[in-house]
């Protein structure tokens, strides 16, 4: 096979060229073919998370995706959190989540623990004098 690690924008670009074909045809499982691209795909990917790497998302990101995705309302999470006032704060990020409350979320709507622990900077209020 002449599948090679990228090093550079002209390899990325060309082993974007050889694995486009396969979209279009996808491969049997189990051939040579379906190995080179297994193989193109793992470089691709490699390249890709050295050069453009996509950070994780933090707590409140990741409710909102959460919330978007199974249909729930900031009312869902006020009910896990105990107030509308403490959903309010973590997802305009005036606070963090507690431990309790990061599990909870976890166990409750499947949101992986890392996203929900990461630390993120706060905002400040506008009047919040300065310390």
């Amino acid at each position: 096979m002449d599948i090679r690690p990228l090093k550079n924008e002209s390899d990325y670009d060309w082993a974007l060229a050889e694995i486009e074909p396969y979209f279009v045809t996808e491969p049997e499982p189990g051939t040579p073919e379906a190995d080179r691209f297994d193989l193109l795909a793992l470089v691709i990917e490699r390249y890709e998370d050295e050069h453009w790497p996509i950070d994780p998302p933090d707590a409140p990101d990741a409710l909102r995706a959460r919330m978007e995705q199974t249909g729930k309302q900031q009312k869902d999470l006020a009910e896990l959190l105990g107030s509308k006032a403490r959903a309010s704060e973590v997802l305009n990020r005036r606070r963090h989540l507690t431990l309790e409350q990061a599990w909870v979320l976890h166990r409750e709507w499947r949101i992986p623990a890392e996203a929900l622990i990461r630390p993120y900077p706060l905002r400040r209020r506008p009047d919040a004098t300065p310390t």
